[in-house]
């Protein structure tokens, strides 16, 4: 058995790798990434990140977005997330974007991984998930960016705003929020009590 056949023993599909996970296997981890991926068992997504895609009945299966980013990062503290999200407030945003964000620890910048545009943007805090209240605070910190009538969405955020549970809404804007965006809520919150 080659050296090259060992490394494909340890490579499983729907997996990304990076190129120090593969040189674990193999003592010429380039030339051996290289000849996998001219072979088509890799397709490599970015300088150093390969990913063994997935067969399905529909051809070649992407690879999944939390593991290509957890992958990329090194590590899982990071939230995914997309402007799409907004949409499922329920304050008449129906815009879609191409486009993901990435809050992490780590990153800034625009990256394409594996042919998608994904936005990392280094935030000292963000939760472990997505919520309502966060989404509401990030929404409103991310309005100028939107294809949005800025001023009707403020004003069903600040009927939305009283739907929600207030304290968790206050400590989300406290944790999360820009200036601007606590101000908006402390208003908000003032106002429906």
């Amino acid at each position: 058995m080659t050296r090259l056949e060992q490394l494909k023993r340890h490579l499983h599909p729907g997996r990304v790798y990076r190129r120090a996970d593969l040189a674990q296997w193999s003592r010429s981890v380039d030339r051996h990434a290289r000849a996998l991926v001219d072979e088509g068992v890799l397709q490599k997504l970015r300088n150093g990140l390969y990913y063994y895609p997935k067969a399905s009945v529909f051809g070649r299966v992407p690879p999944d977005e939390l593991d290509l980013v957890r992958t990329f990062l090194k590590e899982d503290d990071f939230l995914l997330t997309s402007p799409n999200a907004y949409n499922a407030l329920g304050l008449g945003t129906t815009q879609l974007y191409n486009r993901r964000v990435v809050y992490n620890h780590k990153r800034h910048g625009q990256f394409t991984l594996g042919g998608m545009p994904f936005e990392f943007r280094r935030k000292p805090r963000f939760p472990k998930r997505l919520t309502e209240e966060f989404l509401l605070v990030d929404l409103l910190n991310n309005l100028s960016e939107l294809a949005e009538d800025p001023a009707a969405v403020r004003e069903r955020a600040r009927a939305k705003a009283k739907e929600l549970d207030a304290a968790r809404l206050r400590r989300a804007a406290r944790d999360y929020g820009k200036v601007a965006t606590r101000k908006f809520f402390e208003q908000a919150l003032s106002n429906a009590a």
